[in-house]
């Protein structure tokens, strides 16, 4: 099976480079065809042509950043992070061809905003009082910097 992957992170091209490599390697065991785009803070390498994303049966993009997808228009696509390339890449490359396979066309999310519908349900179940009470970003505010300094002069 022919793949095509973009590989994209914010802070350079490190931790796409490693997820690229591991998208090439594991794919090649698999006895497939693989070619990856890397995208980082110095541009892009390898960049996919038109004929080669033509020629593809599956769009893999493992991105923390934002990748534009029209080109990919009309093929199974795979989003997942960079992380997910590094860690779960069997993972990705085994629903990329399994979507290939099934003749599916859009995008599938691994990473785990899969559906809108049940984000805009969750936000709307969100608004109510004692969620919001309930739900606490950054962890205990007891150990935070300003409470650990005002127990210091205090």
């Amino acid at each position: 099976m022919k793949l095509v992957a973009v590989t994209s992170c914010p802070t350079g091209i490190a931790h796409s480079q490693m997820a690229a490599e591991n998208l090439e390697t594991t794919a090649e065991e698999r006895g497939h065809d693989i070619k990856v785009e890397v995208q980082g803070a110095m541009g892009a390498e390898n960049e996919l042509t038109a004929a080669e994303i033509e020629d593809a049966d599956a769009v893999i993009v493992a991105a923390d950043t934002a990748v534009n997808r029209d080109r990919f228009e009309g093929k199974p696509l795979v989003k997942g992070t960079v992380k997910d390339a590094v860690n779960d890449v069997d993972g990705l490359i085994e629903r990329a061809v399994e979507k290939a396979e099934a003749g599916e066309t859009g995008v599938t999310d691994v990473s785990g905003d899969e559906s809108a519908e049940g984000t805009e349900e969750a936000a709307s179940t969100s608004t109510d009082d004692t969620d919001a009470e309930r739900e606490q970003l950054g962890g205990d505010p007891s150990k935070g910097l300003f409470a650990r300094i005002r127990r210091l002069f205090s």
